[in-house]
Parts: structure tokens; sequence; C-alpha cells
């Protein structure tokens, strides 16, 4: 069973669990003098936690005192065993407003730190500066952080820092980057070229650099066609997503990174060498546009 869930689920399944162990009390209640009696057979059973399905026992009085709630009362017993959440749930008592803002200015300088890591150098600052305040638990400093969307992300560029990689992290935070633009499957592919990082020797002898050439569906992001080349012309574009074509029929739309002229004017003279064919781009009536082939 899973070892966490929701609150609210959570809340349900303790007032369910609690009820079910003091329904029968309710149902036939005991005779005058037999109360105790029956709260330590109760006591005495193990039970399912509702949370985490291991086995647990309950007190006497713990069992008691749901017996007590659920006959207070007689409109909604089930409701009143449920667990309370807290008044102060969500507002972080443990953390001053100036250990937050040193909370906010770390992670804005080290966004790829563990939680852990974070309450680490945050202990050291306290020490140091005592107008910070007491100094919570790591899960405190987690739960906060968590909360208002400070989560740990991956550098990009790993250690080297570049003005590229600073610009394209100032756009992860700027923009909203989503796995997929599309609403439906096929009607988006993307297409592109990818330089291998081990050197391969050909049957010639010589040692080459293959590249990969991969066509991925946007929405489902499935791989319609994948195939290694030891060149990027246009002739092997043309041969591999000619195969994707095969596999998964014809997409609405095709995207394409800045390829070569010779590679953009084949892609775009597919329709006419396969005019008149049943479901030919030339029949389906695609157009040219600076993204690559699009459907009229």
């Amino acid at each position: 069973m899973p070892k966490e869930m929701s609150v609210s689920r959570g809340d349900q399944r303790w007032a369910h669990f609690r009820f079910s162990v003091v329904g029968p009390l309710l149902a036939a209640p005991p005779e005058q003098g037999e109360l105790g009696n029956d709260l330590k057979r109760l006591a005495r059973k193990h039970w399912r936690h509702p949370i985490t399905g291991d086995w647990a026992v309950f007190g006497a009085s713990t069992i008691e005192r749901w017996c007590y709630q659920a006959l207070r009362s007689p409109k909604d017993p089930v409701g009143v065993l449920a667990r309370k959440v807290r008044k102060d749930e969500g507002t972080h008592p443990s953390l001053s407003l100036p250990l937050r803002a040193a909370i906010q200015s770390q992670f804005a300088q080290h966004r790829d730190w563990s939680y852990k890591l974070h309450a680490d150098n945050l202990a050291v600052r306290v020490e140091r500066d005592p107008h910070l305040g007491s100094m919570p638990a790591c899960q405190s400093v987690r739960r906060y952080m968590m909360a208002h969307g400070m989560l740990k992300r991956r550098r990009l560029g790993g250690k080297r820092r570049t003005a590229g990689t600073e610009a394209a992290e100032k756009r992860f935070e700027d923009f909203d980057i989503r796995s997929s633009e599309s609403e439906y499957v096929n009607a988006l592919w993307h297409l592109d070229f990818h330089h291998g990082s081990v050197r391969v020797l050909t049957s010639p002898g010589e040692w080459v650099y293959p590249l990969l050439l991969g066509v991925l569906d946007d929405h489902s992001r499935l791989c319609c066609h994948l195939q290694w080349y030891l060149s990027e012309t246009a002739e092997k574009l043309i041969h591999g997503l000619s195969q994707a074509f095969m596999k998964r029929g014809l997409p609405r739309a095709l995207m394409t990174d800045h390829a070569t002229n010779d590679a953009r004017y084949s892609v775009g003279s597919m329709r006419q060498k396969s005019a008149g064919l049943p479901g030919s781009s030339n029949s389906l009536g695609w157009r040219r546009n600076e993204n690559g082939l699009q459907r009229r």
C-alpha cells in the first residue's frame, strides 16, 4: 500500500477506520459496567493501519475517546472521527521573516542545491546572524520551499557557465515550458540530426562520428523512426523521413531546425514526387513555410 497520500483522502480513511473500530459498541451498546471489558478486548486486537497498511494496536483509552466522540455527534458520527487540520497549516510559523528572505536569496543563487544542502547552509548563517531567528528542522525548510515553488532544478550546461546557458535558464524562469504543444497525435512531428559522441570504424577503415536521425511525435512523444547515418545530407533525411511516413502515416505538420537549403528543398519537393498517390502530401494539400511542411 502507498505510504503517502493526499491529506483529504487520509482524513477520510482515518474517519472510516475509527468508526469501524467503535461501530460494534454503537450498534450494540454493552451492558452497564461491561464497557471497560469491551474496550480492553478491542485494545488487544491488531488492526490494519489506514494509511500504511501495517499491523497496529490502539490503547483502550484511545478507543474510548473515539467512542464518546461518535456518541456526541449522532448526526455525523463518521465525520467527527476524522483527523483535525491544524489552524496554522501552511503558515510555516517556525520560519521567521528574515529567515524566509535568506532562503529565497540563497535559492536564487543556488537552484541546483538539494533541500538538505540548503538547510545545512542556513544553519551556518543562523549561527553567525542571531537576527535570523531560531533554525527550524530540515523538513520545515523543505515544506516551505516546495510550497513557494522553490524546487530543485538541474543547472543547464553542467559546471560550465556561459552566456548561452544563463540565457536559457532565464528563459525557463520567465516562460511556461511545456512538454508538448500539440493537442492530438500526428498533429506535429519534430525532426533533427543528433551528433554521436563515440566514433565508429567504417568498412573502408575510417573513424567517423555517426549521426542519429530522430523523428518524434510532439503529443505522444512516440519515436516514429530512429536511424544512424554517417552524413547529414538531403538524401539521408528523405530516406529516414520516408520510413517514418510508412510506419506512422503523414503528420499534420513537420518542424525542423535550421537545416541546409538542400535539405529544406528536398523535404518540400516530396509532395511533387508523390503526386497522385493516395494519402500523399500533394493530395492532402501540404504547403511549405518557415517551419517546414504543413497542411492547408
